[in-house]
């Protein structure tokens, strides 16, 4: 049975906020209704494309960060508090995966943990020194991907323990726990 217009308007309108990196691929298939009707929905709601949520989110959840340039970051930077957590997205385009399969390049899940990871020392020179990684199964082309970094413990060795959990929508697909050093105040003199 479909759902009323305006009805449906308010639930796009409930899980768009709920979840502003949803897609609306995903929102056709969730109200059964074609990409053209959702994109109409929004339009009238006024509720701009997910590219343009996710960088309203990031503008007003970033520190700026210190150890790399934000160009070296791989995915969308949505959140960071320095030596507490940070959040990228990164949606599996051609370049990510393999041609032959459309499954997601090992590195590339990696490289977006490890430069989450990186990104959120409060210092300009911060190095994974360790990291023990885990996928949990493959990423598909098209699929977007959400690493969630957080400090675990600053240590007094000048080094710092980030944990990196990567998901599609609700599904673990890579976890990582990284050694970072960092410079350090004493250091910098």
């Amino acid at each position: 049975m479909r759902v009323p217009k305006k009805e449906r308007q308010r639930l796009l309108q409930e899980t768009i906020e709920q979840n502003p990196f949803i897609k609306d691929d995903e929102l056709s298939k969730q109200f059964a209704v074609s990409i053209q009707t959702i994109r109409l929905d929004r339009m009238e709601l006024k509720i701009p494309e997910v590219r343009e949520r996710i960088k309203h989110v990031a503008s007003e959840h970033l520190d700026e960060v210190k150890s790399l340039a934000m160009s070296e970051v791989i995915g969308d930077m949505i959140d960071l508090k320095l030596d507490e957590s940070a959040i990228s997205v990164l949606d599996m385009e051609r370049e990510h995966v393999f041609s032959r399969n459309e499954i997601a390049r090992g590195h590339v899940l990696f490289a977006q943990a490890n430069s989450l990871a990186v990104a959120l020392i409060n210092d300009e020179l911060a190095l994974t020194t360790k990291a023990d990684i885990r996928f949990s199964r493959q990423v598909h082309l098209g699929e977007r991907v959400v690493a969630k970094a957080r400090v675990i413990k600053l240590r007094r060795d000048g080094r710092t323990d980030v944990t990196v959990d990567s998901y599609v929508g609700d599904e673990c697909v890579f976890s990582g726990d990284f050694t970072i050093y960092r410079r350090g105040e004493e250091e910098q003199a």
